[in-house]
């Protein structure tokens, strides 16, 4: 056997081997979530009523058989993208209308990266305007709907475009280890993007306003001062304009720092609640989450890009998937479609680090507050406004949940309300 076949039969095994491990964590989920489906569970039934709790039992499995469609749509099309001789085909036609420059490669990369986004597109219209529309979450319309993704593209176009460029440029000016240098102007990319997000580009997408002047504004404020976590401002956002699920998070660095509230977080939420929550978000920043996540970004976009060079001097890398050996940009576009068959086997690593700073931060938060009761009632509201999945399998959720189940994280803040009394 060749390294091409052993390469395809590979690519091949990983690719229907997340598929079938995809199908079965979801039926696995809808078992579970169907054995618990005849009554609230006792630890949810001071919290949930029996109507609401049926609800997201729908709501819970029709986003699943959804999903199996889906992943199972996604998974031919990824196998058709790979082996049908489509991709290679479209790259030597389009180099041969545009050229082979650093602009007109950068160029042709992201034109076939926004192709390769286009099938997805009625998954994503049938998310919103029924599954999400059907169980009273949706509040876009088709005209800010299909909005958003323009500004979307447009937005990808004029920064990723440009930065796709200086990358290629890159590897024509650097040689052998292109890939530190092109590692450490994406870096300096992110960092920058960082900062300009909350000024620039969030704004061209919501509209966000001040905390009026009130008890809750003072405390909010009151609590960053007792903390030690400054913000620039208190701002809502409004997510309301798209739908009824709700968050908060802080943005930006240094002076450019604000807190932000969706609308129909405010509306919710009671003030003692919503500084629970805001607790929790500082408690992220008190334990140092947000650059301990940063750094191991980075690790992941070094190892990237060397492994990108890596592959890119192997012939056989390119034969495998019907492309000549005469470009780096194919190793690119195929290293962005095998690499999440990959990743995904280390998902419930990746996830289980992420639950554990989530217990960290409501941990914090009930220190803060000095009860846990506030955060319980929090989490509690959001779970049952957004309809959570209240009994998920624990592999489902090992795969897919960066936070701890709602029973879970309640059980923990009592832990840490014990200890601390």
């Amino acid at each position: 056997m060749t390294v091409v076949s052993v390469v395809i039969l590979t690519v091949l095994v990983l690719v229907v081997a997340r598929w079938a491990t995809q199908l079965w964590l979801d039926r696995l989920n809808q078992r579970n979530v169907l054995a618990h489906a005849d009554a609230v569970p006792d630890a949810f039934k001071n919290s949930v009523d029996t109507a609401t709790y049926s609800k997201s039992v729908q709501y819970t499995l029709a986003k699943s058989r959804v999903g199996q469609i889906e992943m199972t749509y996604d998974t031919a099309i990824l196998l058709a993208v790979l082996f049908s001789g489509l991709l290679p085909w479209s790259f030597k036609l389009l180099t041969g209308w545009l050229g082979t420059s650093a602009w007109a490669m950068g160029a042709i990369l992201f034109v076939i990266v926004v192709a390769l986004s286009l099938p997805g597109l009625p998954f994503d219209w049938y998310g919103q305007f029924r599954l999400e529309e059907r169980f009273g979450f949706n509040t876009t319309t088709p005209k800010l709907w299909w909005t958003d993704r323009f500004k979307a593209l447009a937005l990808g176009f004029a920064l990723g475009w440009p930065l796709l460029v200086l990358i290629l440029k890159i590897v024509e000016w650097m040689g052998t280890y292109w890939w530190l240098w092109a590692w450490g102007v994406m870096m300096l990319f992110q960092s920058v993007l960082l900062v300009l997000a909350p000024v620039v580009i969030m704004p061209l997408f919501n509209k966000f306003t001040a905390l009026p002047e009130g008890g809750l504004r003072e405390r909010l404020l009151a609590l960053g001062k007792r903390t030690g976590f400054q913000a620039h401002s208190i701002q809502v956002m409004d997510g309301s304009k798209r739908s009824r699920h709700s968050n908060a998070f802080f943005t930006g660095f240094g002076r450019f720092r604000k807190i932000v509230l969706f609308d129909t977080l405010v509306q919710q939420l009671t003030e003692l609640e919503l500084e629970a929550v805001l607790a929790h978000e500082i408690g992220h920043y008190k334990k140092k989450h947000i650059p301990k996540m940063l750094l191991w970004s980075a690790v992941s976009s070094l190892v990237t890009f060397y492994v990108i060079s890596v592959l890119a001097k192997q012939e056989w890398f390119y034969r495998s998937f019907g492309f000549e050996p005469s470009s780096i940009v194919p190793a690119f576009l195929l290293f962005a479609l095998v690499a999440g068959v990959v990743t995904f086997w280390f998902s419930p690593l990746a996830h289980w680090w992420s639950r554990r700073y989530e217990y960290q931060a409501d941990a914090y938060a009930a220190q803060t507050m000095k009860e846990p009761g506030s955060l319980i009632g929090a989490l509690r509201k959001l779970n049952e406004k957004n309809l959570s999945n209240l009994t998920p399998h624990p592999f489902y959720s090992s795969f897919y949940y960066s936070h701890p189940t709602l029973l879970e994280r309640e059980q923990a803040l009592l832990k840490v309300s014990a200890q601390s009394s």
